[in-house]
């Protein structure tokens, strides 16, 4: 439920003018010291002029891109189905990923992409998830925050064999807890996980009743050491912005498969927090800045007011800005 924009109608909304104030929040406190062949800084003033011009680039290599990654906000994984039983086909596979526009780092992804596909079902569903290992390491896929048999938990050498090269393994259970839950690798995980073997596993609760209503639904993966910090596996600019209307209600849900803390920030207008690891709080509160802990799921509604570009971004300003410009952890609403 994602809505499309072109590149002209964002720079109607608000000129490039208008998007390097609204995105470019954050200047460096003072900016470093850059040195030349005779090992003399140069002139404060030349300094300042590259950090600007660099900052400026960034944005603008934004704005041409929106539109242009169709796939950033989520690739839903199809499946077949084998009696009443959902079947999802998984497989796990070492490539070269592409974090920003021209940079590619070593990954291991499921089915070609980092995050993985989405898979989304619905409580009470049957499902069969059959994974397939074509990477030089062994691997398995534990179902984060999935309340499922043990002997389906994913924990090498505590619940099931290690899946080698070459092997699969066939992961079956009924979804029971509805709520924004994540997969991934749970071995050696530091590296598996933080190159890509992760992804949403999202179940849809059989009773709607019990959610907040809602008009866009995005999913936002964090990540860190493996492939660099990113959303959705891409680094700023290459990251692409959420597209709303004044007055839209949009559902993020946030999920942290990295190593570090990622407090997200909006922009603009605050964020209702209604769900905490697929669980519905029974206060829901108000915040601007919401920390997302590794392995925490939030789920939030936003719903602005004020058209515009708005920058949205992690603030811990060491995963988004350097003197070299906004990098990682960024990415903007734009409001129509």
């Amino acid at each position: 439920m994602t809505p499309t924009i072109s590149r002209r109608d964002f720079l109607k909304i608000a000129g490039m003018a208008g998007v390097t104030a609204g995105i470019a929040a954050c200047q460096p406190a003072a900016p470093t010291t850059m040195p030349t062949d005779h090992g003399a800084p140069p002139p404060q003033g030349q300094i300042t002029s590259e950090m600007d011009t660099k900052h400026e680039a960034g944005v603008k290599k934004f704005v041409e891109l929106i539109g242009k990654d169709d796939k950033f906000w989520g690739t839903p994984l199809s499946f077949k189905m084998d009696g009443d039983v959902k079947v999802f086909e998984l497989t796990s596979e070492e490539l070269e990923w592409e974090v920003s526009e021209g940079q590619f780092v070593p990954a291991m992804a499921y089915n070609g992409i980092v995050p993985g596909p989405e898979i989304r079902i619905t409580e009470g569903d049957k499902v069969r998830i059959i994974l397939t290992n074509k990477m030089e390491q062994s691997t398995c896929i534990h179902f984060h925050g999935v309340m499922l048999p043990n002997t389906m938990d994913g924990v090498p050498f505590i619940t099931q064999p290690l899946v080698k090269k070459g092997e699969t393994f066939t992961y079956e259970f009924t979804a029971r807890n509805s709520g924004s839950h994540m997969y991934h690798s749970h071995h050696n995980a530091a590296e598996q996980v933080t190159k890509g073997l992760l992804g949403a596993f999202i179940i849809e609760p059989k009773d709607k009743t019990s959610e907040p209503e809602y008009d866009s639904d995005y999913t936002m993966v964090l990540n860190d050491s493996g492939i660099g910090f990113t959303i959705n596996g891409r680094s700023f600019p290459y990251t692409q912005p959420i597209l709303a209307k004044v007055g839209e209600r949009i559902r993020i849900r946030y999920m942290n498969e990295g190593v570090l803390i990622h407090p997200m920030h909006t922009h603009g207008f605050p964020m209702t927090v209604f769900a905490r690891d697929g669980w519905k709080l029974q206060t829901p509160f108000l915040c601007d800045t919401l920390t997302v802990c590794p392995g925490e799921r939030w789920d939030v509604i936003v719903t602005p007011d004020e058209p515009g570009v708005w920058a949205f971004h992690c603030h811990i300003l060491t995963h988004a800005e350097s003197a070299h410009g906004m990098f990682g952890m960024v990415t903007a609403i734009v409001v129509q």
